[in-house]
């Protein structure tokens, strides 16, 4: 569903029940999919909910230390979790994606070396390809640290540093930023 949603380009409708069509589908899908007894289109209803599942999934972030992993390998709410302190807030370094590691797996023994098992077994946002798809700003006088994603541009992460107030919001269009790379 996700592989099919983000070959349709273009803003969304409005209208849950709208079908798109498929413009650049190969002959062999759309007659597998006429086989199956499907039609090559796509609601409106199905695009939204892989195009939330693909924003999730790239742009979703925590503050480092806000979960913990286990010996035996399960993830938990971290209670003693504090907060960053405002330096640590600053750092690209101290946020990580909040899904599946892909490039942590990639790391060589000796990077792995300086990481800590229990907090740092997420990929951070500075490996983020490409670089500079993040801002980092204070706001209200230094007490609050905002991320803003330029590949999802409508995404906000926030972070009160020393409590444990944090999370994010997207308010976009639902379209990934494509031209990014030409932009820096």
């Amino acid at each position: 569903m996700v592989a099919q949603a983000e070959q349709l380009k273009g803003r969304f409708q409005g209208d849950p029940s709208f079908e798109y069509e498929y413009t650049e589908i190969n002959a062999e899908d759309a007659e597998r999919l006429i086989e199956d007894g499907k039609e090559p289109m796509i609601k409106e209803e199905v695009r939204l909910v892989a195009t939330i599942e693909q924003i999730d999934r790239a742009v979703g972030i925590i503050p480092r230390g806000a979960f913990v992993k286990t010996p035996l390998g399960s993830v938990h709410e971290n209670r003693n979790f504090e907060g960053l302190s405002v330096m640590e807030a600053k750092k690209l370094s101290s946020y990580f994606h909040f899904t599946e590691p892909v490039n942590l797996k990639n790391k060589t023994l000796l990077e792995k070396a300086d990481l800590d098992p229990s907090t740092d077994f997420l990929d951070s946002l500075e490996h983020d390809i490409p670089q500079g798809s993040w801002t980092v700003q204070l706001e209200k006088g230094g007490t609050v640290v905002v991320l803003r994603s330029l590949l999802w541009l409508g995404l906000t992460f926030y972070h009160v540093p020393m409590t444990k107030q944090y999370g994010y919001i997207y308010f976009g269009s639902g379209e990934k930023n494509l031209d990014l790379p030409f932009m820096m």
